[in-house]
């Protein structure tokens, strides 16, 4: 018999707060133009974006996690001091080591929190929503911080016609605590790395030749991406509904990973959302935030009155990998 004492964690998990940056400079489609023959139309109507939001020298990605940490932190109602746990998903903080999350949980105040960074893309969010909730059920914290940061700027090639206009900077942030009812759902994840091609960084860091190599940059197979986007995440949606319990029906809301408006109208159209179910659409102003999209478009939805605490949502996110994640929340 193992000598091992059981956990003494909470019985559920929820989020408790949610906090949002976006950089202060605003990039209208006509920027994009400068570099590559298409137009505002088309952008439009490819992608539904309009504007995105580009860092400055300033805004770095431990700068944007750490305003809108800080927002969760006060939205949650909580001290720093009380964070366990600081999980961050990004793909575009290019130090190898260490992880930007150490830094993070030190300039935030927080008592020698966990902290480590995820490389998930797109599903990000989704991957560290999961594993916080495992730690605080677990009894390793009480409160765990989760944040989606990217500034995909730097990693965006401005003169490829299928990429240029699609992705902003941008940082959002939960606080997910204990609770006494299920708030988090179970979650439905995976991953099909046979199709890792169709979304991938041009150049590889070892294999970057500043001579001859145009800077990495993100590129995908825009197609391909499409149709797995609509045909197999509406699937894992409505596997996400199942496991919570839940039908389209019953839910208020419908945050999916902000990639394309088209792709967002897709999922509705296939999930069959009743008229009621605000959908977020975010990407229209903020572009493809990556890890970051989920929580940012959350935050906004919240701080317009689209969506209200207590609202039943269910979030997905999907992208580079590929890798997915889905699930039902209550909002904080």
């Amino acid at each position: 018999m193992s000598k091992i004492k059981p956990s003494k964690g909470a019985p559920y998990a929820r989020i408790l707060g949610v906090g949002g940056y976006r950089p202060t400079r605003v990039v209208p489609n006509e920027v994009i133009l400068e570099t590559i023959d298409s137009s505002d139309e088309w952008i439009r109507s490819r992608s539904g974006i309009q504007t995105r939001h580009w860092a400055n020298d300033e805004e770095t990605v431990a700068a944007m996690s750490i305003e809108a940490s800080g927002k969760a932190i006060a939205d949650a109602g909580i001290s720093a001091e009380q964070i366990g746990g600081v999980i961050v998903s990004t793909v575009s903080h290019f130090k190898q080591t260490p992880a930007v999350a150490t830094e993070i949980a030190d300039k935030l105040g927080t008592d020698k929190a966990a902290a480590f960074d995820i490389s998930a893309g797109c599903a990000g969010f989704g991957y560290g929503l999961t594993l916080a909730k495992g730690m605080i059920v677990e009894g390793s914290a009480e409160y765990v911080l989760v944040i989606g940061v990217e500034r995909l700027s730097d990693l965006t090639d401005l003169e490829d016609r299928a990429t240029a206009f699609l992705f902003g900077d941008g940082a959002g942030a939960v606080v997910v605590g204990p609770s006494p009812e299920p708030a988090i759902g179970p979650t439905v994840w995976g991953s099909e790395g046979d199709k890792s091609e169709t979304i991938k960084q041009t150049v590889a860091w070892n294999e970057y030749d500043s001579s001859t190599d145009k800077f990495p940059a993100i590129t995908q197979e825009g197609q391909a991406v499409f149709r797995w986007a609509v045909f197999e995440m509406a699937k894992v949606a409505q596997q996400a509904l199942d496991a919570a319990g839940i039908s389209p029906d019953d839910l208020d809301v419908f945050i999916p990973h902000q990639a394309n408006e088209r792709i967002i109208d897709s999922m509705v159209k296939t999930l069959k959302l009743p008229e009621h179910v605000t959908v977020a659409r975010d990407v229209r102003t903020t572009g493809n935030t990556s890890a970051a999209s989920i929580p940012l478009a959350m935050e906004r939805l919240l701080a317009t009155g689209e969506a209200k605490s207590g609202d039943t949502a269910l979030v997905i996110g999907f992208g580079a990998g590929l890798v997915y994640a889905a699930t039902v929340v209550t909002l904080p």
